[in-house]
């Protein structure tokens, strides 16, 4: 048996608990940004949106993406686990892809705000709120549903 087939109960569930703490931070951080956009620059409220939102990316989001691609990966080349034939894996791919570009946009958004230059209305923010959710649901129906 290989070492990552002997691991895979670990690895899978060290998955799992990162994508846990990834969503939680891609659904709260724009959550925060709808408060911060209403928030009147240079203000007590503003400024402590403004370390809310870096704890939240440097502490959580961040090392949770880096885990969830870390144990995803190995998960990946656990032999007999991923057949690279079937569609569902590449969907699932996809809006991981999908959830990496919208977190590096987060990261950018945040550091606007950090300057007093965010230009876009809480509206906005929290229309972009529905993208991490409408991408979990894909990905966990790819996962187990496998629907093709």
């Amino acid at each position: 048996m290989s070492l990552l087939a002997s691991l895979y109960p670990w690895t899978k569930a060290l998955h799992i608990i990162s994508i846990i703490a990834w969503m939680a931070g891609m659904l709260y951080l724009p959550r925060l940004f709808v408060y911060h956009a209403d928030a009147m620059p240079g203000s007590k409220e503003s400024e402590t949106f403004k370390v809310m939102e870096r704890r939240l990316l440097r502490f959580i989001i961040n090392p949770a993406m880096i885990a969830a691609y870390v144990f995803g990966t190995a998960l990946a080349f656990t032999p007999g686990i991923v057949d690279w034939s079937q569609y569902w894996i590449w969907s699932k791919l996809f809006l991981v892809g999908v959830l990496t570009w919208l977190h590096h946009y987060f990261s950018r958004w945040r550091k606007d705000f950090a300057a007093d230059r965010n230009t876009r209305s809480a509206r906005f923010y929290r229309m972009v709120n529905e993208i991490p959710t409408l991408a979990m649901i894909g990905i966990v129906i790819m996962v187990v549903v496998k629907p093709f």
